[in-house]
């Protein structure tokens, strides 16, 4: 049998014999994109995880979305190369404190956004993802107050596209997303006047309201590959330029660098590598292991989320 000569056909070699799949984030690293099965948001993976009919997901992203997938796949193992790939989106939202507001608020419906920890989700009554977030609040009768968590800047654009004035917003926010200074956005408007401007709604509200277009990772790309234009400003991580440029590879994508480094990238999500995803299949670890009543409480919630959505 010949020598494998590059770790990308060791991956390869590994996935076969796990019977794997690996699915992939918009903000992972080119390299790990270009191996996966599945490249989208967090809805299209965990489309995508539902699916799988293998034995081994290694998912590329963070932690949050490997428990996802977990919860929809209960006896397949599942990996994440890293597993200190978090989310300040998680850390700002714990369970004790859902049930603490569950209890002070027994009327409430608890929306959550699904970057949250399994334990959140399942305390939760529905979730959803940048994507359907406008949706899935529409789907509550108007008479019920909503509680949404736990992303300030979601739950307001959501708000106000909903006109919906009985919702509790949580405090939390995205250090990529909510670091993306407006005054930067009117530098880059003024250096490239042709360029279209696409955020996610994850951004502050003075940089939503000088966007053409708001969406998730996955819509933005959809919208910047089937517009007209030429020329776009990206108000997302910078890891989507993969799949813009395969879709669109004739076109200009500008990225903004955010308040707290010199670039547009999520620590979190960088910490994968090629190095790490070959280990986790050769050695079927780090391993999302969850509490099997944690997981059948939270699959409730995500069931909901994708029936509506």
């Amino acid at each position: 049998m010949p020598a494998i000569a590059t770790i990308q056909e060791e991956i390869l070699d590994l996935k076969t014999q796990r019977k794997a799949v690996i699915l992939a984030h918009h903000y992972q690293d080119t390299e790990i994109q270009e191996l996966a099965d599945s490249v989208g948001d967090s809805l299209e993976l965990a489309r995508a995880a539902k699916k799988f009919s293998g034995d081994v997901i290694a998912f590329c992203g963070v932690k949050f979305m490997a428990e996802t997938a977990k919860v929809l796949n209960p006896t397949k193992t599942v990996v994440l190369p890293d597993l200190e790939a978090g989310c300040s989106l998680v850390d700002s939202c714990r369970p004790e404190q859902v049930r603490a507001f569950r209890v002070s608020h027994p009327d409430h419906v608890v929306v959550s956004y699904i970057n949250t920890s399994v334990e959140v989700k399942a305390e939760s009554d529905i979730l959803c993802t940048s994507r359907n977030a406008v949706k899935i609040v529409n789907s509550i009768p108007a008479e019920r107050p909503v509680l949404f968590l736990p992303d300030l800047n979601l739950g307001n654009y959501v708000k106000r596209q909903t006109g919906r004035q009985n919702m509790t917003i949580w405090q939390g926010a995205c250090i990529v997303h909510a670091t993306f200074l407006a005054r930067k956005l009117a530098t880059a408007r003024r250096e490239f006047p042709e360029a279209l401007v696409a955020a996610h709604p994850e951004c502050t509200e003075d940089v939503l309201t000088m966007a053409d277009f708001i969406g998730s990772t996955s819509a933005i790309v959809d919208w910047c590959v089937g517009h007209a234009a030429r020329e776009f400003i990206v108000m997302t991580e910078s890891g989507v330029l993969h799949s813009l440029q395969k879709g669109a590879p004739g076109k200009t994508f500008h990225f903004i660098a955010n308040e707290n480094c010199n670039c547009s990238e999520c620590p979190y999500m960088r910490r994968n590598t090629l190095e790490k995803l070959a280990e986790s299949l050769r050695t079927l670890q780090p391993r999302i292991e969850l509490d099997p009543d944690v997981m059948r409480r939270a699959a409730l919630p995500i069931d909901r989320m994708l029936a509506v959505a």
